[in-house]
């Protein structure tokens, strides 16, 4: 949307107040007797209060009425977002799903919030530890109803159609080929301008944060100047037939009804803020000598664990980038892994699996689970030429990387009715090259 504007960084301290009323940050303290302009003081916390410095996360807004002006939360149908993992038997094989549909606007209107799908996870948003998959798919926008999370973050990944999110911070237009997290707690709608499709990660219990460069350096991956946090908006706006506010609590959701729009924040500061970032914008480290480095090296945001280097989930891309590796089977190897990796693509063909691979669709090779690169990608890429290349170009796939053992979900399994029951066999005609009489070559 033109005339958006944003603020540029990662975890820093904001501050923003709407241009309509000058002033409305109060001065030197954060709960005044009296607000300026005669506004409410609300403390939104993204971490205990002890939290160390580096790791407290908490936001002052200043809004014409406070959140806690609302009808009792009843229990509302859940459609396909779940929280239960044992509605089916564990399946460990190689998943993969064609494109998920979208829904007619001409059959049914679908908004954001009825169009989440839980395609799989792990833990217990009770106890604070676990990951959802969803996915979403949509038609409409929604209309005096909004959104929160009480369980955890929400990074969504838009792959058809951009979406203009509304939060109490402000508003964000996220187009496919960039990511916005939309933190616990905060309140937030969206618009869609035809049908729309999108992936989301959730995370119990931990934040997003940049990965740790070590040996890297200063510099590189995802750079925290290109991260973009909405600059305040609101709307004073009454609502005579009843704002509807979702609250995902407990892997259930509960609706209320109040008069006014949440969307009524004048001013804010802190450091727990919703974000976005575009994908284009990440430097991509790569091997310029020999061997495919680890795909760790491509990690955008992690929410880690409490044990050092395992991460709750990863969430790292497959970009353009140059290819030089020399004596080097260039695509991802064959691999057997003690962390999930579930899959998807934004646009374009993924470098290890040409066909069948699709964008809208989705791919999840469990702990442990083999997988690998198809027959005709093997044998292409085992004779080929190595010169330098261009690799991915025009493609965009990603992964949500776990150390939880994720169950699919019924929905997942059968009711999407989107599952390629055929994956397994891009491997069948994978053949034996092995020759017991091979003699290294003379140099």
């Amino acid at each position: 949307m033109a005339g958006l504007k944003y603020m540029s960084g990662f975890g820093n301290e904001f501050s923003s107040e709407d241009p309509r009323c000058p002033g409305s940050l109060p001065e030197g303290q954060n709960n005044p007797q009296v607000c300026p302009y005669g506004l409410y003081a609300e403390q939104l916390s993204g971490s205990a209060f002890t939290c160390p410095r580096p790791a407290n996360m908490r936001s002052w807004l200043y809004r014409i009425l406070p959140s806690v002006k609302h009808k009792p939360f009843t229990a509302v149908p859940c459609g396909n977002l779940t929280e239960n993992w044992n509605e089916v038997e564990p399946d460990p094989n190689q998943l993969r799903w064609l494109p998920f549909t979208i829904p007619k606007s001409t059959v049914k209107k679908v908004d954001f919030v009825a169009g989440l799908h839980t395609v799989c996870g792990a833990g217990d948003a009770r106890s604070r530890n676990g990951i959802g998959i969803h996915m979403y798919t949509c038609n409409t926008s929604m209309v005096d109803r909004c959104f929160n999370n009480s369980d955890g973050d929400f990074l969504i990944v838009p792959q058809q159609g951009e979406i203009l999110i509304t939060t109490e911070f402000g508003k964000m237009m996220v187009e496919p080929n960039e990511i916005c997290v939309v933190q616990q707690g905060m309140r937030f709608s969206v618009d869609v301008f035809g049908e729309s499709r999108g992936y989301i990660l959730e995370v119990y219990g931990a934040h997003f944060e940049l990965p740790d460069l070590g040996p890297i350096g200063a510099n590189g991956l995802a750079n925290p100047r290109d991260f973009l946090c909405p600059v305040a908006w609101y709307e004073d706006r009454k609502v005579a037939t009843g704002y509807t506010v979702i609250n995902k609590y407990q892997g259930k959701l509960f609706a209320c009804q109040q008069d006014f729009s949440p969307f009524n924040v004048v001013a804010w500061h802190g450091n727990f803020t919703p974000y976005k970032y575009n994908l284009k914008n990440f430097m991509v480290i790569n091997c310029v000598a020999f061997d495919h480095a680890d795909p760790s090296i491509f990690t955008v945001l992690t929410a880690k664990s409490t044990r050092p280097g395992v991460a709750i989930a990863d969430f790292v891309i497959f970009p353009p980038r140059w290819g030089v590796a020399d004596h080097t089977f260039r695509p991802p190897y064959y691999h057997r892994n003690c962390m999930s990796e579930f899959m998807g693509l934004i646009k374009g063909h993924y470098e290890a699996k040409e066909e069948g691979f699709q964008p809208g669709g989705a791919s999840l090779h469990s702990i442990m689970t083999p997988h690998g690169p198809d027959a005709e990608c093997f044998e292409k890429n085992s004779t080929s030429e190595l010169k330098p290349e261009r690799v991915a170009e025009g493609t965009m796939a990603f992964m949500f990387e776990s150390s939880f053992s994720m169950a699919v979900t019924k929905w997942g399994l059968e009711t999407c009715q989107r599952l390629d029951k055929n994956y397994y066999k891009c491997w069948e005609s994978l053949r034996s090259h092995f020759n017991p009489n091979w003699k290294p070559s003379k140099q």
